[in-house]
C-alpha cells in the first residue's frame, strides 16, 4: 500500500475509534433504543432520495440491516447505556471476527483452518478475561450486551458477503433503512413515551449540544466518511492488507476513552484486549504463500 494509502486506513481506525466517545455522548441525552432509531433514520432518508437501491436480493439487504444494523446496536449502545465503558466497548466489539469465523463454518460451512481456531479461542480467552474483570469491577450484563452487538454484526458480515453488492457503500447506506421501524417500536415499548417524550423536549437545550454533536458524528464521520474510504481502499487492495487496520479501532477508542472520560482499564483489562487482538489478527490474516523461485540449470558448455 502507498503511504497515502497506510494514512487514510489509519485515519478511518480513528474516526471509527472516536464514534465511541460520540455515543457516549449521545446516550447522556437520548434513550439508547430510541438513539439506535434515529441514528439510522438519519441516514436512510437520504440514502432512499439521492442513491440508488442496490442490486442485491432483498433478503440479504434486509438480513443485513437486522444483523449489523439493529442486533449489534442493540447490545452496543444498552450495554454502554448500562455502564460499560466507551472505550472497552471497541475493544469488546471485535468478537464480530470470531463470531463471524464461527457462523461462517456452521451456516455457510465455509472451511474453517487450524490457524482460524487457534485465534478465535485465544480471541474468546481474551474476552472472557475482559468479562472476569467487569464482573468483578460491575456486573456481567453490560459485557455480555456488547459482546452480543458483535454477534450481531457478525451475522450482518454473512448477510453482507451472501449479497456481494457491486458498490458496498451503497448497501451500507441502504442498510440503514432496516432498523428505524423496529428500533422506534422497540422504544416505545421498552422505553415508552414519558422518557422519549422528556428526551426529545429537553433535547432543543444548550446542555444537549454535545449529544446532537455526537449523533452527527456517528452518521457523518463514522458511517459516510469512514465507510466510505475504507471501501475505496478495499476496492484497490487485498482484504488481507486492509482488514488489519481495523485493530486500530480499539486502540484509538481505550486512549480516547482514558483521555477524554477518565476510563483507565485494568490491568487484566489490557491483557485481554491484546489477547483480543492478537487472536482476531492471527485468525483473519492469511499468511502469504512462501514463492520458491526455480534456479535455472546451469548451460552446458559450449565447445568452440
Amino acid at each position: 500500500m502507498p503511504l497515502r494509502h497506510v494514512l487514510l486506513a489509519v485515519l478511518v481506525s480513528v474516526l471509527w475509534g472516536l464514534n465511541f466517545m460520540a455515543i457516549h455522548a449521545s446516550l447522556q441525552q437520548f434513550p439508547p433504543l430510541f438513539l439506535v432509531g434515529l441514528r439510522f433514520l438519519v441516514i436512510a432518508v437520504p440514502a432512499v432520495l439521492l442513491i440508488p437501491r442496490p442490486d442485491v436480493p432483498l433478503r440479504w439487504l434486509v438480513g443485513y440491516g437486522l444483523g449489523f444494523g439493529t442486533l449489534q446496536f442493540i447490545g452496543l449502545y444498552l450495554g454502554m447505556a448500562a455502564g460499560f465503558p466507551a472505550g472497552l466497548a471497541s475493544l469488546v466489539l471485535q468478537a464480530s471476527a470470531p463470531f463471524t469465523v464461527a457462523l461462517g463454518a456452521a451456516l455457510l460451512r465455509e472451511r474453517i483452518t487450524p490457524r482460524q481456531v487457534l485465534g478465535v479461542v485465544v480471541a474468546v480467552a481474551g474476552l472472557a478475561l475482559v468479562g472476569v474483570s467487569r464482573a468483578s469491577a460491575t456486573s456481567w450484563w453490560p459485557f455480555l450486551l456488547v459482546v452480543l452487538g458483535g454477534l450481531g454484526w457478525a451475522f450482518g458480515n454473512l448477510a453482507s458477503r451472501q449479497a456481494a453488492a457491486p458498490n458496498p457503500l451503497h448497501l451500507t447506506l441502504w442498510m440503514s433503512v432496516v432498523p428505524p421501524v423496529p428500533m422506534f417500536a422497540l422504544s416505545l415499548v421498552v422505553e415508552g413515551p414519558q422518557q422519549i417524550g422528556d428526551a426529545l423536549a429537553s433535547s432543543v437545550s444548550p446542555a444537549a449540544v454535545l449529544a446532537w454533536l455526537g449523533l452527527a458524528y456517528t452518521v457523518v464521520a463514522g458511517t459516510v466518511v469512514g465507510s466510505g474510504i475504507w471501501v475505496w481502499l478495499m476496492a484497490r487492495h487485498a482484504a488481507g492488507v486492509v482488514a488489519p487496520f481495523s485493530m486500530l479501532v480499539p486502540v484509538t477508542g481505550i486512549l480516547a476513552g482514558w483521555v477524554l472520560l477518565d476510563q483507565s482499564p485494568t490491568l487484566l483489562e489490557l491483557a485481554g484486549g491484546v489477547l483480543v487482538v492478537g487472536g482476531v489478527l492471527w485468525a483473519t490474516v492469511r499468511r502469504r504463500p512462501t514463492v520458491v523461485v526455480p534456479v535455472p540449470a546451469a548451460e552446458p558448455a559450449r565447445t568452440l
